[in-house]
């Protein structure tokens, strides 16, 4: 008696993609991130060279690393909307305290700012238990007002953009652009942070079943307190590299960057709900949207079809995603 095996039915090619884009999430970004240059070539010809290529990095590294922050808070099922006014505090303190302190000095000021809202958002989120949306929220709102105040101490001693800061902000050394060396050294220290710490896993234990974590002896307000403080002391940084950049001190610097760090953090596959993500996929996330505007400023959109397909291509590209993971 003889048996015949039985062969599966062919995996269709439509279902093998998928499974490989969702083994693989980083391809299905660069390959749009390579769409969106092509794309801006064919329309401005020329125009993607080394000088652009420069610029567009500068541009990045900031949203990037405010996006690093969201990424962390994410992967908890959290979020941290006072990044932006963080970046912003410091920025402006830097930029008046050096008129009149040693670099050390301002530097330490303006940090301080930094460390002590990531402290009352860590606290409030992780003793108080107040969502973290909330309690960024009102952080931010309350540094605002505390920067407003500040200003009219400050305003009659004036403004001055550090040299150095300048020169990391702006500078390029052989096509590269100096703020490399600020960024590769911070993206390298949180992917590694993330991949292969116990406070990395712990954020994705935390993200996954806050409970079970809690069942099995973590102390989640120390993990909640450690991740804001870091995440606040990260926009700080991004505070005084963006001076750097854009040389002009003011009350709103970086706050036009807190809702595409966001959404940088969601193209690059960060969940909302937390457990999922990491920030390989936020920094390209960071250059798609930079492209992106890019491409739109060349095509002379209004600002408000701006920012109705900003939104839409977000949605899509988060969409699409989630649609992918759930098919594997």
């Amino acid at each position: 008696m003889s048996t015949t095996a039985i062969t599966p039915p062919p995996v269709p090619l439509g279902r093998r993609i998928k499974r490989f884009m969702a083994d693989r999430p980083l391809v299905p970004l660069i390959i749009l991130l390579v769409i969106l240059v092509v794309i801006l070539q064919i329309l401005r010809p020329g125009i993607v060279n080394e000088r652009w290529i420069a610029n567009t990095i500068k541009f990045a590294i900031p949203l990037a690393i405010l996006a690093g922050c969201q990424t962390m808070t994410m992967l908890t099922g959290g979020i941290d909307l006072s990044v932006g006014t963080v970046a912003t505090m410091s920025a402006f303190i830097m930029a008046t305290q050096i008129v009149n302190q040693d670099p050390a000095v301002a530097f330490l000021l303006a940090m301080m700012p930094a460390v002590l809202i990531g402290l009352v958002n860590g606290i409030g989120v992780g003793v108080f238990r107040v969502h973290p949306l909330i309690m960024t929220l009102g952080t931010s709102l309350i540094g605002t007002g505390c920067l407003q105040v500040y200003q009219r101490t400050v305003i009659a001693s004036g403004a001055k953009i550090p040299d150095f800061l300048a020169w990391l902000g702006t500078g390029v050394t052989s096509g590269f652009p100096n703020a490399l060396l600020l960024f590769i050294p911070l993206a390298a220290l949180i992917v590694f942070t993330l991949a292969r710490t116990g406070f990395g896993r712990l954020l994705y234990a935390v993200g996954d079943n806050e409970r079970a974590t809690r069942l099995s002896g973590v102390q989640y307000w120390q993990v909640i307190t450690a991740l804001y403080v870091t995440s606040s002391l990260l926009a700080g940084i991004t505070g005084l590299l963006y001076i750097g950049l854009i040389k002009a001190p003011s009350l709103s610097l970086a706050e036009p960057l807190v809702l595409p760090s966001v959404a940088a953090a969601v193209i690059g596959g960060t969940s909302i709900f937390g457990g999922r993500g990491g920030y390989t996929g936020t920094i390209v996330g960071a250059l798609i949207l930079t492209v992106l505007t890019t491409l739109l400023t060349i095509l002379q959109m209004p600002e408000g079809a701006r920012r109705i397909l900003f939104g839409l291509i977000v949605l899509f590209v988060t969409a699409a995603y989630l649609r992918i993971v759930e098919e594997r």
